[in-house]
């Protein structure tokens, strides 16, 4: 039976949720509530662990804040024995537009904070990330205020549609692989149902 890590980052604590910089947490959420599975804190990370098509999902959203998240990365996938290829890291990316998702199998942190850690606590960058485009509608200087704001009104049946789609993107990801669910999701331009 295939084990997987499937990895949503954010920010503990009720002043984060809701967030664009909590959309792993929320990707990751949707995931195990529609698979029937239930979190629990356990060390580093609420984890809950779900079974689909004969495959193990360890689903973990870190408790160390954003930029520490490679602690529990490690510690998970050590622990669960998962290999690097098969964890998926969900992550916001200001870079990309808020109907664009990104799937690739390595690539670099492109200054984002939580993955930072995981790449210097892997000693790499190979290893797959979903990026959830957030757009970038800031004012100069106005960056972090951005990042950790919560979701317009209007971006909201938008950003529920995306999370839907990733979670179909675990599933093809999972039973697909990596190379034919990116070639079905990167040049996807995706509107509210």
């Amino acid at each position: 039976m295939s084990k997987f890590l499937i990895v949503g980052l954010g920010n503990i604590g009720n002043e984060y949720s809701d967030t664009r910089h909590n959309i792993g947490f929320d990707v990751v959420n949707a995931f195990v509530t529609k698979h029937g599975g239930t979190f629990s804190s356990d060390r580093l990370a609420f984890r809950a662990e779900v079974k689909w098509k004969g495959k193990v999902f360890v689903c973990i959203c870190p408790t160390t804040y954003m930029n520490l998240s490679g602690r529990a990365f490690r510690y998970w996938l050590e622990k669960e024995k998962v290999p690097l290829e098969n964890t998926l890291t969900i992550v916001d990316d200001l870079a990309l537009p808020l109907e664009k998702l990104r799937l690739r199998s390595s690539g670099s942190d492109a200054g984002h904070n939580g993955l930072k850690d995981i790449q210097n606590i892997m000693g790499t960058d190979v290893y797959p990330k979903l990026r959830f485009g957030i757009g970038n509608r800031f004012s100069k200087g106005m960056q972090a205020e951005f990042v950790l704001g919560k979701w317009t009104r209007d971006e909201i049946p938008l950003v529920r549609t995306k999370i839907n789609k990733c979670v179909e993107i675990i599933e093809s990801y999972a039973s697909l692989g990596i190379e034919r669910t990116m070639s079905q999701v990167n040049n996807l331009s995706i509107s509210a149902d």
